[in-house]
């Protein structure tokens, strides 16, 4: 039986001044009021099918590792969504294209869960700045709801 050792001279960047690296949790929280309308947001409406909500800001340099999404009270009984993201200058990139359903795609948003990112999609860089992005699915929402959703990534900059 051998022993190999893979060499590494492109272990990614680490800034700071830990040998351990640079990982970041980014935390969103969305909530919706009894009507089924986001809370402080631009719009007082319920969700409906096929609204996009921009839940947050995601930085240009970010790579991404994983994600989880904690439903703390849920959606509208059928509610489904897309987690994904969506440059803000609305120009796509070649190298990263947005993905509406990046971090998951028909995740259960009615019932109290705690999601991990089940996707195959590989860890990418964002070359500049971007909205997270929740894709309402199915069925509009109704009733009040929590639910929070941590990025987590490294700062690694835009190269």
């Amino acid at each position: 039986m051998a022993t190999i050792t893979k060499k590494n001279p492109d272990n990614g960047v680490q800034l700071g001044n830990t040998p351990w690296g640079n990982l970041t949790a980014l935390r969103y929280v969305l909530k919706t009021a009894a009507n089924g309308s986001v809370i402080n947001s631009d719009s007082a409406v319920a969700l409906a099918a096929n609204d996009v909500i921009r839940v947050g800001h995601l930085p240009a340099g970010f790579r991404f590792v994983d994600s989880q999404v904690v439903v703390v009270n849920g959606m509208t009984a059928t509610v489904t969504g897309d987690l994904g993201f969506a440059y803000k200058d609305g120009v796509d990139e070649t190298a990263v294209p947005q993905d509406a359903d990046y971090f998951g795609a028909g995740l259960n948003l009615a019932a109290v869960a705690r999601l991990r990112n089940a996707t195959a999609n590989p860890a990418v860089v964002l070359p500049k700045d971007a909205h997270l992005t929740l894709t309402v699915k199915t069925a509009g929402n109704t009733e009040a709801s929590e639910i929070e959703v941590v990025i987590f990534g490294i700062a690694e900059g835009v190269k």
